[in-house]
This record gives structure tokens, sequence and C-alpha cells, in this order.
């Protein structure tokens, strides 16, 4: 088969959209690891660090996609740099639901409920918020820029 026209061979990512990811994720993880080793927990306790990860990557998600889609011009490695590489990999769910099996384990439904429900809940806020602070953003710099940016207005995040 002929390659696409990033050069690659059908199917396949290139080369430099696979390197922004790996080195994105290295960093992402990097960070998720030195928030546990900053607020670390034990079996039974409630997984803030996971928790925090999972929320303010959450923000930031929505933050960077608003302005990756709605204010930047198109950069092909930016979106998987930084959205599935250093979120992708700062974030977490395989995690969140390894620690709510612990703390299952560990005798506490009634933590692991809180967790489980409540990561989701403050994680969806979080990508709300975020989307609202990057609209907000969006529509500061398009005023500053004499323009306006229509794409949002008056609608909810």
């Amino acid at each position: 088969m002929p390659p696409t026209r990033s050069g690659a061979a059908p199917g396949r990512p290139p080369v430099d959209v696979l390197a922004v990811l790996a080195g994105g994720g290295a960093l992402g993880s990097a960070a998720r690891w030195g928030l546990g080793e900053l607020l670390p927990h034990r079996a039974g306790e409630l997984p803030v660090s996971t928790w925090i990860a999972n929320v303010t990557g959450a923000f930031a998600l929505g933050v960077l996609l608003v302005l990756v889609l709605e204010l930047w011009p198109p950069q092909r490695l930016l979106r998987p740099f930084w959205g599935v590489g250093i979120l992708g990999g700062y974030t977490t769910f395989s995690t969140y639901l390894l620690d709510t099996r612990t703390l299952l384990e560990a005798g506490q439904p009634g933590r692991a409920g809180l967790y489980l429900v409540g990561t989701l809940v403050t994680g969806l806020a979080a990508t709300w918020l975020g989307i609202a602070l990057g609209r907000a953003l969006v529509q500061g710099a398009t005023a500053r820029a004499g323009g306006r940016h229509t794409d949002t207005e008056g609608s909810q995040p």
C-alpha cells in the first residue's frame, strides 16, 4: 500500500507523532508518580494523589481542547503531545479503579463508593470549569485582537 499524506504507512501514525506521544506520556507519568510520592496513602485511606491527578488533568484537558480547537492555529503535534501524551500519562483511570478495589478489600465500602462517585463528579465538574475558563480566554483574546468569537457566545460548557 502507498504511504499516507503524512508519509506513514496506512494505519500507522507517523514517527514524529509517536515520539511526541512517548515523550509527553513519560513527562505526564513522571508528574503523576511525583504527586504520588508527595501524597502517599495506605490501604484503606483515600488515594488523594490519584484524585488530584485525575481532577486537575480533567480541568487542564478542558482548557487545552478549547484553546486548541478555537484559538490557536492548527499545530499537528500539540494535541498529541499535551492532550494524549502529558495529560494521558498524568491522569489514570486504571489506578482510580485499582484504588477503589483496594478500598473495598480493606473493608472500606463507604470510602470506596465516595471515592468512585466523587472522582467522577469532581472530574466532570473540573472538565466543565476548564471548558468555561478556556472559552473565557478565547473571548478575551479575540476581544483584545479586535474581533469577536461567536462560536461560544451565550453557550454553556
